[in-house]
């Protein structure tokens, strides 16, 4: 099964970035609207390890790349859309589901965070999982969490499992072979 429909449109990669991008979008207009967690220092406690807190983020993944003015600010939309545009690029070429799923979170996501910086200048984040003082992860958000995912999904799948895609697929083509008898036994 190719993951193309009739039109050419992955449409699993469509699918999964369009529901993200949605889901990320509602879900930070959630924190900072009707939770009213809108401003740098505010959270609200969900259960013990976890906390609902609002972190304007004007960089990127770990805080690279700073946006401390407007014309960083613009240089880092234009160069996460170009980023974006390659993944889509890709997605539309790709042919297995898994990956084309994969991509479309990756471009959900960079979608999703690239609106939040042209319309904030900033991005939302307010994910903040803790033991204690002790924090394993930066404040994040659904578009981050995605892009983390979809980048693995490709790592594993790219790595540990194409190699396995290409057996079987090569075992399939040589089912419907006659066997070649072997001339030097």
């Amino acid at each position: 099964m190719s993951g193309l429909p009739q039109n050419g449109m992955p449409k699993a990669g469509v699918i999964a970035a369009v529901s993200l991008f949605v889901a990320d979008q509602v879900s930070k207009a959630i924190v900072v609207g009707p939770l009213g967690i809108d401003r740098l220092g505010q959270y609200r406690e969900i259960v013990s390890f976890f906390d609902l807190r609002f972190v304007p983020n004007i960089g990127i993944s770990l805080g690279l790349l700073q946006a401390n003015s407007d014309t960083t600010r613009w240089a880092l939309v234009a160069l996460t859309a170009v980023i974006a545009i390659g993944v889509a690029i890709w997605m539309t070429r790709e042919r297995n589901r898994y990956d084309q799923m994969a991509l479309g979170l990756v471009l959900g996501g960079a979608l999703g965070n690239i609106l939040d910086r042209i319309r904030f200048g900033y991005v939302v984040d307010f994910a903040d999982f803790h033991i204690g003082n002790w924090r394993p992860f930066l404040v994040f958000n659904l578009a981050d969490a995605a892009i983390t995912i979809g980048v693995i999904i490709l790592l594993v799948r790219a790595l540990l499992i194409r190699d396995t895609d290409k057996t079987n697929s090569s075992d399939v083509q040589d089912a419907g072979k006659a066997p070649v008898e072997n001339s030097n036994a």
